[in-house]
């Protein structure tokens, strides 16, 4: 990471046009969209952006074409590229954009983009959420909790995504509070017939609720899966049960019985 109050040359201001025909990073790429539901109201509530290739190439694929050197291109591009297909698609709820803590090195510089984005497409900055994805160790952590702060203070929502995996978990917490706490796939894969998951489980909830940070259950694929987490407290979910992402489109919501009474 370049150190505070440098500016590399890869870090020249972006515009909204350039990042969202590709042109500033020099390969080109889309979105999809994955619904996030509050099974208490029956409603969608938001969609989560990924990263697709131009023919729904995988995210991988994608992120193959990134490397360190335009890493923060990528990272701007795809905020713009979120927000104006957001837009496009006339989504009411919030949209979630997955942003690399290594690639911000000033937020209030590396945030213009995204604001000048907002007022562009005409989407409002509180319906936008940044998830911090660890894909990548947070080298330095009091950076991240003033990229974090910024983020907060600028009206933008939270997110810590998948906590309990990879570099994702209490640290972070300590480190920095966000709106939504996504708790991993992993965790709560079988966790209808799992034990230990479900202890695990149950004082996640409740750290949530001492902290006042809202969970979200990510990746639930089965009704078995569903019915144990809203049992306990969930009302946010994402996974394939309630819809796979939609490339370039809003898909529809298949809403799971509800057996359980809060």
């Amino acid at each position: 990471m370049p150190k505070r109050g440098t500016t590399p040359s890869d870090y020249s201001e972006l515009t909204c046009a350039a990042c969202a025909h590709g042109q500033a990073l020099g390969f080109d790429f889309s979105m999809a969209f994955q619904p996030i539901v509050d099974v208490s109201q029956q409603k969608v509530v938001g969609y989560e952006a990924l990263a697709r290739g131009l023919n729904g190439e995988s995210a991988g694929q994608v992120m193959a074409q990134v490397n360190e050197h335009n890493l923060y291109r990528f990272d701007q591009t795809c905020r713009v590229k979120a927000i104006a297909l957001a837009a496009q698609l006339g989504i009411t709820g919030y949209v979630s954009i997955n942003f690399l803590p290594n690639a911000v090195y000033r937020p209030e510089l590396c945030i213009r983009t995204t604001l000048d984005a907002a007022v562009r497409y005409n989407f409002p900055i509180e319906r936008i959420l940044f998830e911090i994805t660890e894909v990548e160790n947070v080298r330095d952590k009091s950076h991240l909790r003033d990229i974090i702060r910024y983020y907060q203070q600028s009206g933008f929502r939270t997110a810590l995504d998948d906590f309990g995996a990879g570099y994702a978990g209490l640290n972070m917490l300590a480190t920095f509070q966000p709106d939504i706490v996504k708790v991993d796939r992993e965790l709560l894969s079988d966790i209808d017939s799992h034990p230990v998951k479900q202890a695990i489980i149950r004082h996640t909830l409740a750290l949530c609720a001492e902290l006042n940070l809202t969970p979200l259950a990510e990746g639930v694929e089965t009704e078995a899966e569903y019915q144990y987490l809203r049992a306990v407290g969930f009302n946010l979910f994402q996974g394939f049960l309630f819809a796979r992402p939609g490339f370039e489109y809003l898909p529809e919501v298949n809403w799971p019985t509800e057996h359980h009474k809060h």
